[in-house]
């Protein structure tokens, strides 16, 4: 069980239940927080492919109905965690690679070749991952991760978007156009007043910072887009005309409405290295939302449950032809502010989110939300995110310094070695490199660990979780030192968590025998 303190700063349980109209709006409150990652993901991939404007539309709306459905699989019968899931930036630089080769399939549009061809190396991977998670290799390290390692590795969930493009300089559509700090500024200033300033004058301000924060900075771009005080280049501004565009009233996106995948084997393991990237940003996210919640460090049963059905879920991501689906940091710093851990909110989010996929108006609605909205709103959920990550800390000895320099190696480690996979254009370069290593040059310039090393090098999480781990299980500690004899006491126990198997069980065996005529 959690520890009072930060029971206090949760306002719903996991296992509460609000009134579904409060529900409704909190729900909505954490749809809008990862608005930004899950509309930017299939834009992206959209551009790479040359995908036409009519089927962008609904290839946004695919995405937003899988991770509807995604969320409700893992909220119920996964880790039953309130983690909202999406479109994975992680897998994202493979899936960029992917589309971008040139392939071609008789009678079909290069686009659509491409996505097809995409489709087949989400699955296969994916595949891998029903087996990593179901199998328990994930649970099985568990017992060697100490909050030294945990810390730094939550910690880097939050320091690795302060670079985001939504935070920086955002507007792609007219390049060299200034960030608008005003708005972002504006944004991140009525969050930061609602959570904390006016949060105990009422529970509207308490429970809704983000939503206020969001819509307030909206109206304001809104009125300063149609009196002309924000110009068309400015990334602050609205178009409205997007809203009204002709187009269908309703879309239900289907598996397979591409076509049916194609599937290459250098394809597949570049996206593994991607899904292997995502794994391990979902076991930090595990351990964030336990720690928001107010909740003891997942049990080994209930993080290979999640990864498990995050596996599952990326299949079903590629039979509906999108590009991923994992663990959602945003909602996380969300919980944070708010103090609504709720499962049910989440779920009813979950419901919001297939309601805006299968009707384009709404999605069109949402997708009016100016970057710097969201860069300002990314300001205040990741620095939560960095905040919890520290937090961890308590467990451990900070006079140690065998502790201080694992976890300042770690996290300056994660963000080092990222910044230059950034600089490097591909793992083929990379592999280039690599094939020069004297010794070693014959192993380690194969493709396979090339591109292996780019992606997971990529990730601030991986890369960090890594150096902590080694040193933190090679460098003499002890459990008292180390946090784990204070961790345990307050860990989740393995028998604490039902799986969908353990409840279905439980049920039939409470159920009375049936008469006999």
């Amino acid at each position: 069980m959690g520890d009072s303190e930060a029971d206090s700063l949760v306002q719903y349980g996991i296992e509460d239940r609000p009134p579904l109209r409060r529900s409704i709006l909190l729900g909505a409150q954490h749809y809008l927080t990862m608005i930004g990652a899950n509309i930017a993901v299939p834009l992206i991939l959209a551009d790479f492919m040359g995908m036409p404007p009519d089927v962008t539309a609904k290839f946004v709306g695919t995405f937003f109905v899988v991770s509807g459905l995604a969320t409700l699989a893992q909220t119920t019968f996964g880790n039953r965690y309130p983690i909202v899931q999406g479109a994975p930036f992680s897998m994202l630089a493979p899936a960029i690679a992917i589309v971008t080769t040139e392939v071609a399939l008789p009678g079909v549009a290069d686009w659509n070749a491409k996505l097809l061809f995409l489709q087949g190396a989400i699955i296969s991977a994916a595949l891998v991952e029903v087996a990593i998670g179901y199998l328990g290799l994930v649970g099985k390290i568990r017992e060697y991760l100490s909050p030294v390692v945990v810390a730094p590795v939550v910690t880097l969930i939050g320091l690795s978007l302060f670079s985001a493009a939504q935070i920086t300089d955002v507007n792609q559509a007219a390049p060299g156009a200034q960030q608008n700090w005003y708005l972002l500024l504006l944004t991140l200033a009525l969050i930061v007043v609602f959570s904390q300033y006016l949060n105990r004058r009422s529970a509207l301000f308490a429970l809704f910072p983000v939503l206020l924060g969001i819509v307030g900075a909206w109206v304001v771009a809104a009125v300063a887009s149609v009196t002309g005080v924000l110009p068309a280049a400015d990334p602050g501004y609205i178009d409205f005309e997007q809203v009204t565009a002709v187009e269908s009233a309703v879309y239900v996106p289907y598996p397979l409405q591409w076509g049916m995948p194609e599937f290459q084997a250098s394809f597949a393991i570049g996206m593994f290295a991607g899904v292997l990237a995502s794994i391990v940003e979902s076991f930090a996210d595990y351990h964030a939302v336990a720690r928001i919640a107010g909740e003891g460090a997942p049990s080994k049963k209930r993080i290979n449950h999640g990864i498990g059905m995050e596996g599952l879920a990326n299949v079903f991501s590629g039979l509906m032809g999108t590009g991923g689906s994992t663990s959602y940091s945003e909602n996380i710093g969300a919980i944070g502010l708010t103090g609504v851990a709720s499962r049910f909110v989440v779920q009813v989010g979950a419901v919001v989110m297939l309601i805006v996929g299968v009707i384009p108006l709404f999605g069109r609605l949402v997708a009016t939300i100016p970057d710097p909205i969201v860069g300002g709103l990314y300001i205040a959920m990741f620095g939560q995110i960095v905040a919890v990550g520290l937090a961890n800390l308590k467990y451990v000895d900070l006079d140690s310094q065998r502790n201080l320099f694992i976890v300042g190696i770690a996290i300056f480690s994660g963000m080092a070695v990222p910044q230059y996979m950034g600089g490097v254009e591909s793992g083929a370069v990379l592999q280039t490199g690599l094939a020069n290593v004297p010794l070693a040059g014959q192993l380690l310039g194969t493709e396979i660990v090339a591109q292996t090393l780019y992606i997971v090098g990529g990730v601030q999480m991986a890369v960090g979780g890594f150096v902590a781990f080694v040193l933190d299980n090679t460098i003499p500690g002890t459990r008292e030192e180390r946090g784990l004899a204070d961790w345990a006491q307050l860990a989740e126990k393995e028998g604490e968590f039902d799986s969908i198997v353990d409840r279905i069980r439980d049920r039939l065996a409470d159920s009375p025998p049936s008469k006999e005529n």
